[in-house]
């Protein structure tokens, strides 16, 4: 083979074993939550699969569910998708690494550093994850939230339009907020300036056609989700789904 047929080759074969990560797994799709002490530092989907992370803390090591022997094969993992969140999306994190548990404790995410009372907390799918974000693997499709001061929350808030995400100027449409953990009704979120009642509903209005973004939240729970509303003039009516507004 001539050397630039090589050179070539070799690129090639590194860009693929790149784009299936640094420890050979393939990469999967995964929705990412992380929701800071104030506000939503992200909400969208990450394609992802576990690899080497480096933290100022923490130094360099690997992420990607073979940590502590808690997977055989490597796989991705919520710090692992996290990571790669970061890099793409412009923000960065911290996390202390622990070799007793082969993982990262993480410390800061964004802006929102732990403090001797309040930590991050890791869910998939709205359950605590039993292991460290390195050893835990997560599935396609799963929902993975990182939640600023989740040990002293009660609720982490799912929020569900009851009708269809396209609705019609000024008619009324239903939403529905929930313990996103077992379901529960939650009354008394906020959402798009309206409160849920005792079946966790809120019935909202919008006067003026566009995109609105809708969250909510309670004082003493993780805030929910996104969900987005296409309002539309004309008399159209169908389903709920971004103006912000919460």
């Amino acid at each position: 083979m001539q050397p630039i047929l090589r050179l070539i080759w070799f690129s090639l074969l590194a860009a693929n074993v790149l784009a299936e990560g640094s420890e050979g797994c393939v990469k999967q799709e995964v929705t990412l939550r992380i929701e800071g002490a104030n506000s939503t530092i992200f909400e969208g989907q990450i394609k992802s699969c576990g690899h080497n992370v480096t933290t100022a803390s923490g130094g360099t090591n690997r992420c990607d569910g073979t940590n502590n022997n808690q997977n055989p094969t490597p796989g991705n993992t919520p710090t692992a998708t996290l990571d790669t969140a970061a890099s793409q999306n412009g923000f960065t994190w911290d996390g202390t690494f622990t070799p007793q548990f082969d993982d990262y404790f993480v410390t800061r995410i964004g802006p929102d550093a732990q403090t001797a009372t309040q930590f991050w907390g890791i869910l998939v799918n709205y359950q605590f994850i039993p292991v460290g974000g390195c050893q835990f693997q997560t599935q396609p499709g799963d929902e993975i939230l990182f939640a600023f001061d989740a040990f002293n929350k009660e609720n982490f808030l799912k929020l569900a339009p009851d009708e269809p995400d396209r609705v019609a100027t000024n008619t009324p449409f239903t939403v529905t907020v929930t313990n996103g953990q077992d379901g529960t009704p939650i009354e008394g979120a906020t959402v798009g300036g309206q409160t849920t009642d005792a079946n966790g509903q809120a019935t909202l209005t919008f006067s003026h056609p566009g995109k609105y973004v809708l969250k909510a939240e309670r004082s003493d729970s993780i805030r929910s989700n996104a969900i987005t509303v296409h309002v539309v003039g004309g008399g159209y009516k169908s389903k709920s789904k971004s103006k912000s507004r919460s």
